[in-house]
């Protein structure tokens, strides 16, 4: 009896109890063709640890999901119970022209499941080429705007707005799919994400 509630002793005091940030995203955030531990969600723990914020961050990145998928795993995210949830999805409804109006329900619903159970949320917004069409991009980019304005929630209006800025002067921030970021581009969405999420977070 002594042996069992010493060992359950030292595992309650091993047990990461931080609160969490919960990344539900796809490839972006799983980091795509990077290292490992070198996808932003892993540069804005290694920034909040440098801080001294005391959060952990879960990162819940998948290659290739949509708002669809997000949607059928928030029930998991929210299982970690986020005090901040960051949904950087949609992306990838858009390069399959997913009609805007089902990708905004999905995302609409996975805010709302959220704000029920208390976490605060953060929207990754996100645009498209284009050879999509002026159309169908307007609509795409203010379905982040919408969602924003009308639950109130913090909006990144590009991710990677920071290497859109600079990727024609600087070398090196996208791979050569053009699509997902090199370590150094991680890194300066990193820079991004924080300045949006640390008004988000209880001060230490």
């Amino acid at each position: 009896m002594f042996l069992y509630l010493l060992t359950w002793l030292l595992a309650a005091q091993t047990q990461d109890v931080r609160p969490t940030i919960v990344f539900l995203g796809d490839s972006l955030s799983e980091g795509y063709g990077v290292a490992q531990g070198k996808s932003f969600p892993d540069a804005v723990q290694r920034r909040l640890d440098k801080d001294g914020s005391r959060y952990r961050v879960v990162n819940l990145g998948v290659s290739g999901d949509t708002t669809t998928g997000g949607l059928g795993r928030i029930n998991h995210a929210l299982s970690f119970k986020p005090a901040v949830l960051v949904i950087e999805l949609g992306g990838n409804d858009g390069l399959r022209g997913i009609p805007v109006a089902r990708s905004k329900a999905n995302m609409e619903q996975m805010i709302l499941r959220a704000q029920k159970v208390g976490s605060k949320v953060l929207l990754a917004g996100m645009t498209l080429p284009p050879n999509y069409g002026p159309d169908y991009i307007k609509s795409f980019e203010a379905m982040y705007t919408d969602l924003s304005a009308k639950y109130k929630v913090p909006l990144i209006p590009f991710l990677m707005s920071s290497i859109r800025d600079q990727i024609a002067t600087r070398q090196g921030l996208m791979q050569r799919d053009g699509i997902h970021p090199t370590a150094e581009g991680h890194e300066l969405i990193a820079d991004t994400v924080m300045r949006y999420l640390r008004g988000m977070l209880r001060r230490s």
